[in-house]
């Protein structure tokens, strides 16, 4: 389904009882309206950043549920769609940590590269309908991304988990769990870039620098965060 080691990890995931509830949902809410991502991209975010090569997790809430936005990697919209609010926020934050700001010339705010440098974008929940935000919590897809995010922990090798957002910052949890307790692991949790929260604490976070300094301390490259 995927088309790399995630096929393996969750083969199993895809023939349990929640999954196949899930899909039978999908099917039907896919045939009656409009839900974003297409059905094609749900799971871009695994396609594009192998378990292996995963140095970073962004873990978000649930999709935008707007035209021309979601494309399957959080915060991420599809080339030449204007930036939502979060995404505003997320790269006045880039650019006050790291002086970067993404080129408009070269997607806006599609995030592939991020993804194409260890950097999973996560949604804890991976569909959504149109114009209805949550509308598909509570389905099974909090399960299966919970599986994804526990696999992650588990490995041996560290990463850094970014947790934006009340709902993202309830896996602290679970990856501690999985990771045989803190200490293995960078978790930086903060509040939702949004425009409600992102006053709270979100701004001044320096997310992506200390994301790399602790990579490099860590023995690995640092992420190309350029745009």
């Amino acid at each position: 389904m995927i088309g790399n080691r995630w096929d393996e990890l969750l083969a199993d995931e895809w023939q349990k009882p929640y999954y196949q509830e899930l899909r039978s949902f999908l099917i039907e809410e896919y045939e009656k309206g409009t839900v974003y991502p297409p059905a094609a991209d749900i799971y871009n975010a695994l396609r594009m950043t192998d378990y292996d090569g995963v140095r970073v997790v962004i873990l978000g809430q649930d999709p935008y549920h707007e035209p021309g936005q979601a494309h399957g990697l959080a915060f991420s919209v599809q080339a030449g769609t204007p930036e939502p609010p979060s995404l505003v926020n997320i790269f006045k934050e880039l650019e006050s940590d790291l002086g970067i700001v993404p080129s408009k010339s070269s997607g806006g705010g599609l995030l592939d590269p991020w993804a194409r440098h260890g950097v999973l974008l996560l949604n804890t929940v991976l569909t959504v309908r149109a114009h209805e935000a949550g509308s598909h919590r509570g389905r099974g897809w909090e399960t299966f991304t919970d599986r994804v995010i526990g696999l992650l922990a588990a490995r041996e090798q560290p990463m850094v988990f970014i947790l934006w957002g009340s709902q993202a910052g309830a896996k602290r949890e679970l990856i501690q769990k999985a990771g045989g307790g803190a200490g293995r692991h960078l978790i930086i949790q903060a509040p939702h870039p949004s425009p409600l929260s992102a006053y709270r604490g979100f701004f001044g976070g320096r997310y992506f620098s200390r994301c790399n300094y602790f990579l490099e301390d860590c023995g690995m490259e640092p992420v190309d965060w350029t745009l």
